[in-house]
């Protein structure tokens, strides 16, 4: 079995000095392919370097909660990147970038404005360079969609990460030729609704993600009354994407092997510069 994890942040602080380690273990449980996103200038070459040291694969962009941080050129910086890398066979996409309406400061002015300019304009990018999107969507489904219609580009590729809005939703996604991201939040059975999505939508729509070292599955998450007793909240990784599988596989009635299948190749279908990476796995 082969699997790739499309949304996974190895540069993160959590990891440090350890992400080599962390990537290796990812790869003996047959994790193949981690897509590698970028959230601020100041990564970009961070997760340039670790995909090139890892065989994997990355991401350029400007997320929306370093809106806030960036300056004013940083758009600029993105643009001469993309230019500069744009026949590098590793990067497969733009993003980190979106909007994110959960973050009360990010929806009061100035910020929701400036985010939104953030946003479109990494689109417009992405379009310049005919590259997929990786996309932030936390609460901001409805206006992520209103910016991919304004450009109104007939072949968007790329990715819903963490999806977490309506069937409606999804099939709006899906209609615009994107992919859906599931992870960790699908292991908690209370998530009731993310779960009848995960078992309901077409399968050749979804991808799987850890988004390492956030959205923990639920083996690792501990309660704050557990953390005031002393245990460890655990951290997320890439070699947790076979057992997140195995709980989307239930939820689907397929098997593992099944369902790896059909995800490595929606991931590739979502982020075709991926297939040139992956032959040789």
């Amino acid at each position: 079995m082969k699997f790739i994890d499309t949304h996974c942040h190895l540069d993160a602080p959590e990891f440090g000095s350890a992400a080599s380690s962390v990537r290796a273990e990812a790869a003996r449980h047959q994790v193949v392919m981690c897509v590698l996103p970028a959230v601020e200038v100041a990564n970009f070459e961070s997760v340039r370097t670790l995909a090139r040291a890892g065989g994997d694969s990355y991401a350029l962009g400007i997320h929306p909660l370093y809106v806030k941080a960036a300056q004013d050129d940083d758009l600029d910086r993105l643009d001469a990147a993309l230019q500069h890398y744009r026949d590098d066979p590793r990067l497969v996409a733009v993003g980190e970038i979106g909007l994110d309406l959960f973050v009360p400061e990010l929806c009061a002015e100035p910020l929701r404005t400036r985010q939104q300019h953030f946003y479109v304009t990494q689109l417009k990018l992405a379009r310049k360079y005919g590259l997929p999107v990786l996309l932030h969507v936390r609460r901001s489904v409805d206006q992520v969609l209103k910016g991919l219609r304004t450009l109104a580009r007939a072949d968007w590729h790329g990715i819903a990460h963490a999806f977490n809005g309506s069937a409606q939703q999804a099939q709006s996604f899906i209609d615009l030729g994107l992919k859906l991201g599931f992870g960790g939040a699908l292991t908690y059975d209370r998530a009731l609704q993310l779960r009848r999505l995960a078992a309901s939508l077409p399968l050749d729509a979804l991808v799987l993600e850890t988004d390492a070292p956030d959205m923990p599955p639920h083996w690792l998450y501990k309660t704050a009354q557990q953390r005031e007793a002393g245990e460890t909240q655990g951290i997320n990784s890439p070699a947790e994407l076979p057992r997140i599988a195995a709980v989307l596989a239930e939820l689907r009635g397929l098997s593992v092997a099944d369902l790896a299948a059909a995800t490595t190749r929606n991931a590739l279908a979502a982020l075709p510069k991926l297939a040139g990476l992956v032959q040789g796995e």
